[in-house]
């Protein structure tokens, strides 16, 4: 180990940051979890995985050091306001979890957007830091060969690198076939390969791999007795209509409300005039406004913490939901 006696194994888990906002957007759109990936949830699974491959206490294996790089547009070039609003949330998101960000600026070419140098930056903080903080493994979310001479040089002063990577294909709305891939000259070169698409499909690690997304439901605490259910509205309705339901999940600045298929995300602010987020709790009942976000998703906007309905109270469609056939 890096530090002669101590016990503890130091872990640095660095982000292709486009390469791991690619794979949370394939879980809410395109997988059957319909969720994001929850950095709280990913992090507490690192630990116990390097806990099992090194053989260790997982209580003694923690994370020192997360970073996340990414290519990203100047406040001038994105003009879109939910675009810029999307980009301060992942900040927020990434300082409540402790991430340290590194951003680089997108470049335009021959009329396409172009992220040039993130992985090289990756590379070098990822060795200095394995060098300078005595890191004994770094976890890698990426899946590009670029990094094989990293992983080589981390192996010569002793720290060793898990890859998580997914292997999937979908076809995305336009009828276009997609597949991400890692490297397989990135697989055979690492010390620990963790194919993250089977253990989530498999669900091996149980609890472990239901904490890697936001957006779980919730089981009926009696299974076997048939109990009331809550109003779930069918349909968010068209911009500017008004909701109500109740919240499904809450994490650091951000929720979701239940409107299957997907639910809508809100963010803290997103919150109504007058509310705070920190007094909002899962399960609680509110009123939203449907909106739109930079993606032309349906998102909750104007949210306010309401009381329960009364029984048989909007067991009707938001207003303006109408069906479009009428």
């Amino acid at each position: 180990m890096s530090h002669i006696n101590s016990p503890l194994i130091r872990i640095g888990v660095f982000y292709d940051g486009n390469y791991f906002l690619k794979i949370s957007d394939y879980y809410y759109f395109q997988h059957d979890r319909k969720a994001r990936i929850s950095l709280e949830g990913l992090h507490e699974f690192i630990r116990h995985q390097v806990a099992e491959d090194e053989d260790a206490d997982v209580r003694l294996c923690q994370i020192t050091e997360p970073h996340f790089f990414r290519g990203r547009l100047s406040a001038t070039e994105a003009r879109d306001k939910d675009r810029l609003f999307h980009d301060r949330l992942l900040d927020d998101i990434l300082m409540n979890m402790s991430i340290q960000t590194h951003y680089m600026p997108l470049k335009t070419r021959d009329g396409r957007l172009q992220e040039k140098g993130v992985d090289v930056w990756l590379a070098l903080e990822a060795l200095e830091l394995s060098m300078t903080k005595h890191l004994d493994v770094v976890v890698l979310i990426a899946g590009d060969s670029d990094y094989v001479p990293l992983i080589k040089k981390l192996n010569t002063i002793g720290t060793r690198v898990m890859l998580l990577s997914w292997d999937f294909k979908y076809t995305d709305f336009k009828g276009e076939n997609r597949v991400t891939r890692p490297s397989q000259l990135l697989l055979e070169t690492v010390n620990y390969a963790v194919a993250m698409n089977e253990v989530i499909d498999s669900n091996r690690g149980g609890d472990l791999v239901d904490n890697l997304f936001v957006n779980q439901p919730e089981p009926s605490p009696y299974p076997n007795v048939a109990t009331p259910k809550p109003y779930v509205p069918s349909a968010a309705g068209p911009e500017g209509s008004i909701g109500i339901s109740t919240i499904k999940n809450l994490k650091n600045g951000y929720g979701f409300v239940v409107m299957p298929p997907n639910n809508l995300f809100f963010s803290y602010a997103d919150m109504s005039d007058g509310q705070d987020f920190n007094e909002l709790h899962e399960g609680d009942w509110v009123e939203f406004t449907v909106g739109r976000n930079h993606r032309n998703e349906d998102c909750a906007r104007n949210v306010r913490k309401v009381e329960a309905p009364a029984e048989g109270e909007y067991q009707h469609e938001p207003e303006g939901a109408e069906s479009e056939s009428l």
